[in-house]
């Protein structure tokens, strides 16, 4: 394909991620979001003597201490917030076994995010990863920005197949000093995490969006298959004719899922689960209604 092919084929998909994304985040999600984050911004502004009523999680004790009877922390909400997309690159995102492969959900959830964010005046930016963090955007506001996020979400090719999610959080540390919202976008198949998870979560307001597929818990019985890791390249032959190991394939794709829920409710990060089949819309929308009621 020549380059100037190329470049037509990218501006259609780009074109139609914003007419699908751009609808949603204006018509659905742009309220939500606002609901569910952007009263989270506060930064600090002045204390004051303790009132009947006020929380006791806003006390001040350094200065209570200081003066022998109570004070609290009064907060302003912030005019704008930072979301940051960190988007799993790796290549057990490139699979699929319906209408979209798990690497076009993330990108339809990213786009739809950066889109309800920039409608509420917030700056966006973009970490991809895979075992190393491979770019990094930094945020910035509007509509040129938001469709070179979802250009680079569309077109990127990675130059490495594994995956380091404490790798990505810890460059997320990094980069981004101010406390954030920060969107982790990935299937979770990876260990060692969980501690980035908490300390991650500590210093920004981090949610995890995990990616499925409805193969990775179910193989269907056609006879003798042969199965690659996408990520390893190591290869191995499956009878899926055999009840056992279709049931044993079954279990171990239900220990990953238990095991995965655990580690994120042990790191007080919020949640949800968006798939191939189901899509992200109704995951998201109870995520953002969960996150309202719990202010």
């Amino acid at each position: 394909m020549n380059t100037a092919q190329h470049t037509k084929d990218l501006l259609k998909k780009v074109r139609l991620i914003e007419l699908k994304t751009r609808g949603l985040s204006e018509h659905i999600f742009s309220g939500e979001y606002h609901s569910a984050f952007k009263d989270r911004g506060m930064t600090f502004s002045e204390v004051r003597e303790y009132s009947p009523g006020d929380e006791v999680r806003t006390i001040d004790w350094n200065v209570t201490a200081r003066f022998g009877h109570p004070f609290v922390k009064v907060f302003e909400e912030e005019r704008e917030l930072t979301a940051m997309l960190i988007a799993d690159m790796s290549a057990s995102e490139d699979f699929g076994t319906t209408s979209l492969l798990k690497r076009e959900l993330i990108t339809e959830a990213c786009a739809t995010i950066a889109f309800s964010a920039i409608k509420n005046n917030d700056k966006v930016g973009l970490i991809l990863f895979t075992d190393k963090v491979e770019r990094f955007i930094p945020p910035k506001k509007g509509r040129s920005h938001i469709l070179r996020i979802v250009r680079e979400l569309i077109e990127f090719r990675p130059q490495a197949r594994g995956t380091d999610i404490a790798g990505a959080l810890r460059y997320l540390n990094n980069v981004i000093k101010k406390r954030s919202i920060a969107f982790l976008v990935s299937d979770l198949l990876d260990d060692g995490y969980e501690d980035a998870l908490k300390i991650a979560n500590r210093r920004h307001d981090l949610v995890v969006l995990r990616t499925t597929d409805p193969r990775e818990g179910e193989l269907p019985n056609v006879g003798l298959v042969h199965f690659a890791d996408p990520e390893t390249g190591e290869l191995r032959w499956m009878n899926t004719g055999s009840r056992a190991v279709r049931n044993a394939y079954r279990a171990a794709g239900l220990k990953h899922q238990q095991r995965t829920r655990e580690l994120l409710r042990r790191s007080g990060v919020d949640h949800a689960t968006i798939s191939t089949n189901e899509g992200y819309v109704r995951p998201l929308m109870r995520l953002f209604k969960q996150r309202e009621g719990a202010r």
